[in-house]
């Protein structure tokens, strides 16, 4: 039995994990385009399916809502988008993606030793904060965030 292409809102919504109302959201932000059935329904493509996964896993980045719509449009409309349309997308983001990483990366050291607010509460700040010439740089955690 060959899978039907189109799928209902209800359907995208279990097999994604998103509720409903969501789903209508992205849809609304233009990050899916519903067919709409003779009774009005909604129908999206099952492709729709991986788009939605996206989203999650762009939103789990930290990625905005801009910045997802900027990729999905990339993707064509009509089609299951191919391996080609997705490394597209990666390449695109993958600057981005290794930016995190990185921080992620200074931020867990950091918080073995200090995340450099300029606080001098610990007696270990004495050594890389001494007289705080990390507040001299600005607010905020600036071992950290430069």
């Amino acid at each position: 039995m060959v899978e039907d292409r189109f799928i209902t809102i209800g359907h995208l919504a279990r097999r994604t994990g998103v509720a409903v109302s969501a789903i209508r959201f992205y849809e609304e932000k233009g990050l899916l385009t519903a067919l709409r059935t003779s009774g009005n329904q909604r129908r999206f493509l099952r492709s729709d399916i991986r788009r939605v996964s996206f989203v999650l896993i762009a939103q789990k980045l930290g990625l905005g809502l801009s910045e997802i719509e900027r990729e999905l449009s990339a993707l064509p409309q009509g089609r299951t988008p191919t391996l080609a349309d997705w490394e597209t997308i990666s390449r695109s983001l993958r600057e981005a993606i290794d930016a995190k990483i990185a921080l992620l990366e200074l931020t867990r050291r950091k918080l073995d030793e200090c995340i450099g607010c300029g606080c001098l509460s610990l007696a270990k700040c004495r050594l890389y904060n001494r007289d705080d010439e990390a507040g001299a740089q600005g607010p905020g955690p600036r071992f950290v965030l430069k």
